[in-house]
């Protein structure tokens, strides 16, 4: 799970406002839904854990010992404290580069969208570097996972399974259609706790929170941590309107604002890795320039603004 550390906004001066009179909005009138039980039957299925492991290379000289302090070269603690680490090394562990690699894991979460060809869907963070993919079911069944394709760019990753037994799948909605105060789930692998269930509404839309060209997340105060990444943020109907990817926190916890890739422009990655195995975007083969006061004044123009293409390249789009 991504943690963004945003800078807080100083406090508002706030005045007193006149009352305000009392509206009956259309939407007042649906209830919050009594229980998400039977929702969450039907979709748990769907949603998977994923386990990655790699090879990480020991530190150069110390690996996987303790930070020995730095000291000044020729200071008479020097040799103490080197003494002292190595000491405490754990055992087999020498003073070389020539240790082996060690093996790292980790969780995330990640769901079906294709039941007869095993097409799951995650965050490419969950599986970056990778080199040993398992997708575990909520029956426990664990399955070596082959990584179709990724996208960096807006952080989505599509795998296939292959599984005798028939899996469950869900669909992707129109994220568009969902509104601030719509109801929504989270479901994911949260601390390695799979099939984690939480509730909450759409908090914002069309938020940039910094991380790429393409943002465009759906804010949420369901309740998303380390492990919920991939996992499928759920309208009220089913649908998958979001994979939750990044949380704003300081201290590494759930503080009620995490953010999820809409559903709108991770369908439209997913179908690309699946149909050709990378994405393939649109382009116009011109450079774009800022229109300056100089510009503007050059070519005759009232204000400042806008954009002018300032060249184009040859055997482009």
């Amino acid at each position: 799970m991504r943690i963004v550390h945003l800078a807080l906004a100083g406090a508002l001066a706030l005045s007193p406002l006149a009352p305000l009179p009392l509206i009956s909005p259309a939407g007042a009138q649906q209830r919050a839904p009594e229980s998400f039980a039977p929702l969450a039957r039907e979709l748990l299925p769907a949603v998977v854990n994923i386990s990655t492991s790699k090879n990480v290379a020991p530190r150069a000289g110390r690996p996987n010992a303790p930070e020995m302090p730095q000291l000044p070269p020729g200071s008479p603690f020097e040799e103490f404290f080197r003494d002292f680490f190595n000491r405490n090394r754990p055992p087999g562990q020498g003073e070389g580069p020539q240790q082996r690699p060690r093996r790292a894991q980790s969780l995330g979460s990640g769901f079906i969208i294709d039941a007869q060809e095993g097409i799951v869907v995650t965050n490419n963070h969950v599986i970056d570097g990778a080199d040993e993919i398992n997708v575990i079911l909520q029956d426990k069944t664990s399955i070596r996972a082959e990584l179709v394709g990724t996208d960096p760019r807006t952080d989505i990753a599509v795998l296939r399974i292959k599984h005798d037994k028939p899996l469950a799948a869900v669909a992707f909605g129109d994220s568009d259609q969902s509104e601030v105060g719509d109801w929504v789930i989270a479901i994911g692998n949260p601390f390695g706790f799979g099939g984690t269930v939480t509730a909450g509404i759409v908090s914002a839309r069309g938020r940039d929170i910094g991380q790429g060209l393409y943002d465009d997340f759906i804010q949420t105060d369901a309740s998303i941590n380390r492990g919920n990444s991939g996992g499928p943020l759920f309208n009220v109907a089913g649908e998958v309107i979001g994979i939750n990817t990044a949380i704003y926190s300081q201290s590494g916890g759930s503080v009620g604002i995490g953010f999820a890739i809409s559903s709108n422009l991770a369908s439209r990655v997913a179908s690309q890795l699946v149909e050709f195995g990378q994405t393939r975007r649109g382009w116009l083969g011109v450079f774009i320039q800022e229109v300056t006061p100089d510009i503007a004044e050059s070519l005759g123009l009232k204000d400042a603004g806008g954009a002018q293409v300032s060249s184009t390249n040859e055997n482009s789009p």
